[in-house]
């Protein structure tokens, strides 16, 4: 199946790839000195302008580290088509020239089999690192982190240091040259110095007396949202991943951790609306993934409402009674959905940014209840001068006992806001107990358990202030 093509979402190639494509006809020999000066993202989007079936000619025709980096940048499913319908040697020529984070991520995509036989074809050093880096989960360091760095002896001096950096510079593609990781005798980590410290140091000093000692870095088990800390937190552009034993084993770069980021946050946000993560561009998922995808929870918070039904099936008497009591259900029940949707927001915000832990449950429902109080007392206000305001006004019938359905409402309000704050507050740090993720306390879960009993409330209020009236 040729994965879609949307040209005019990519300018560049729309622009580009008719003549890309004559040349691949006419003197494809010449397209590697045409396309230079273009950035690999650009030539990416060439590729995916063309028909699929000469994808495979355009890469031909570009050496294989250009190819690679082309690669690097071409939409996933497309370019998991390209390996998957390539022999194992010409992807593994391909792949092998990709950085090495890069190379684990493309593997991943790929069917078990067709990776396994592209990592046997791999040149032997190219398939150590790569069986390295396989071996990490894809949301933890290990799986964001690059093995090209560079690192010298703590008594390495600076000319000395500086030669080796030009000579790894120019003999390969180095993604991480931003910093340079100085070591003991024992080849651990004991500082670090910027590429710019580095040329700015005296001649002939060792570099353990210009390298920082204190040297942020992560294990390589840690998960991306612990990167993310550390590097948002010293505003670094590269982290050191390292052994138990300090020994470095790799290095994540900013680049990385921002890919990172905004799929947990596109995990989180498809979380948070009621369904579970989709694996896949929008536009790309099939229909029926789709359908799994979302389905599952639709039919879940069905059946919760019917909960619904049922709680205003048991105060039926009421309600036949004081009918005006059925005017309002939809707006308590909204304003403590909103309330928990609201708590639920902040807190998953909150342990995102680690700005508080389990054991902070109780002072966030300490800050919860009174805000939940305050914040329902405003809405039964009002609530309460809305309700007069239709009465005085005569835009529904009069009712003789408005009053008291006002202060129903009210009292209400302040009852339904103020649990729905201490539900939505406590729900992801009941998940997270239970080993969940958090952002599965979707806005809909919550909006649907406040639903239920915010019923319970207003009706078991409305028995008790309108009790006479209901006699």
């Amino acid at each position: 199946m040729t994965p879609p093509h949307n040209p005019e979402e990519r300018p560049v190639g729309a622009l580009l790839a008719p003549d890309i494509l004559a040349m691949l006809e006419e003197s494809p020999g010449l397209i590697a000195a045409e396309t230079e000066e273009l950035h690999p993202a650009d030539l990416a989007d060439v590729a995916e302008a063309m028909p699929f079936e000469q994808i495979p000619r355009f890469l031909a025709a570009l050496p294989t580290d250009r190819a690679a980096a082309v690669l690097e940048y071409i939409d996933e499913e497309v370019r998991a088509t390209l390996l998957e319908a390539m022999s194992p040697e010409q992807a593994a020529a391909l792949v092998s020239a990709m950085t090495p984070d890069e190379r684990a991520d493309v593997l991943e995509e790929l069917d078990e089999e067709h990776a396994e036989d592209i990592v046997d074809e791999m040149p032997a050093e190219a398939r150590r690192v790569t069986e390295q880096l396989r071996r990490y989960e894809p949301d933890t360091a290990g799986g964001l982190m690059t093995t090209d760095f560079v690192s010298e002896s703590a008594s390495t001096s600076v000319e000395e240091a500086l030669r080796k950096v030009r000579i790894i510079a120019r003999s390969s593609r180095r993604e991480a040259m931003h910093a340079i990781y100085t070591t003991d005798a024992e080849g651990r980590l004991v500082g670090v110095l910027s590429l710019r410290e580095l040329l700015a140091a005296p001649e002939g000093t060792p570099l353990a007396e210009v390298a920082w000692s204190e040297v942020q870095s992560v294990s390589p088990f840690a998960d991306r949202e612990e990167v993310t800390r550390v590097i948002s937190n010293y505003d670094l552009v590269v982290v050191p991943v390292v052994s138990e034993s300090r020994h470095v084993i790799g290095v994540i770069t900013v680049d990385d951790v921002i890919d990172a980021i905004q799929e947990e946050q596109t995990e989180d946000v498809q979380k948070l609306g009621g369904m579970q993560a989709l694996d896949e561009p929008y536009m790309q998922i099939g229909f029926r993934q789709m359908l799994k995808k979302r389905a599952g929870w639709l039919s879940i918070l069905l059946v919760s409402e019917m909960f619904t039904a049922s709680a205003m099936q048991y105060f039926d008497g009421e309600l036949k009674q004081v009918a005006a009591l059925i005017l309002f259900v939809p707006l308590v029940m909204s304003a403590g959905g909103n309330s928990g949707s609201q708590a639920t927001s902040l807190i998953m915000r909150a342990m995102a940014l680690r700005e508080i832990s389990l054991r902070d449950w109780w002072r966030v429902a300490l800050r919860e209840l009174p805000t939940g109080l305050a914040l329902g007392t405003i809405l039964g206000v009002i609530g309460v001068i809305r309700i007069s305001i239709w009465q005085k006004t005569g835009l529904f019938d009069y009712n003789p006992h408005w009053q008291l359905i006002a202060l129903t409402v009210g009292i209400s309000l302040v009852g339904i806001v103020t649990f729905g704050s201490l539900a939505g507050s406590m729900l992801p740090f009941l998940l997270r107990r239970l080993g969940f993720d958090p952002a599965s306390a979707s806005a809909p879960f919550v909006a649907t358990l406040v639903d239920v009993t915010g019923l319970v409330i207003y009706f078991s209020v409305a028995m008790l202030v309108l009790g006479g009236t209901l006699l």
